[in-house]
């Protein structure tokens, strides 16, 4: 099973750990008494449905989002719902996955086109003008 089947069947969510905590988003008075945020960890390193291949990719992807022992963290507060969170930091998971796994195209160099360059020269000569009207020899 490739990685792009893997993402679309959720394929993960036996691997997922999940934390509750008090959110600092919306909720009133609710907000002191009910743990609404979401906390998503996934252990890459250990993770038994990843390749070595996928693994590395992933590490190298995702440094900046891993802690020492290669678990990716995300979290979510944007609802009041516990519920809502989870769902949402579920998509932001399978949303990063795909991203990290997207290969880049390669930048094909190109040329100015011939108006682009004439605006260019023709910028330049306005600007030379100005420079020579400062001048004292006129």
């Amino acid at each position: 099973m490739n990685i792009s089947e893997k993402i679309k069947s959720q394929y993960f969510n036996s691997e997922f750990r999940f934390t509750t905590s008090r959110s600092s988003g919306p909720g009133g008075q609710n907000v002191n008494k009910v743990n609404s945020r979401v906390t998503l960890f996934f252990n890459i390193t250990d993770s038994q449905l990843l390749s070595e291949d996928e693994k590395a990719i992933l590490f190298k992807k995702l440094t900046n989002k891993l802690d020492k022992e290669g678990t990716l963290q995300i979290d979510s507060q944007n609802s009041r719902s516990q519920l809502e969170n989870k769902k949402s930091v579920i998509r932001k998971f399978y949303e990063l996955f795909v991203r990290s796994f997207q290969k880049k195209k390669k930048r094909i160099a190109t040329r100015p086109g011939k108006a682009a360059r004439e605006k260019r020269l023709k910028a330049k000569r306005v600007r030379a003008e100005k420079k020579a009207m400062r001048s004292k020899d006129f």
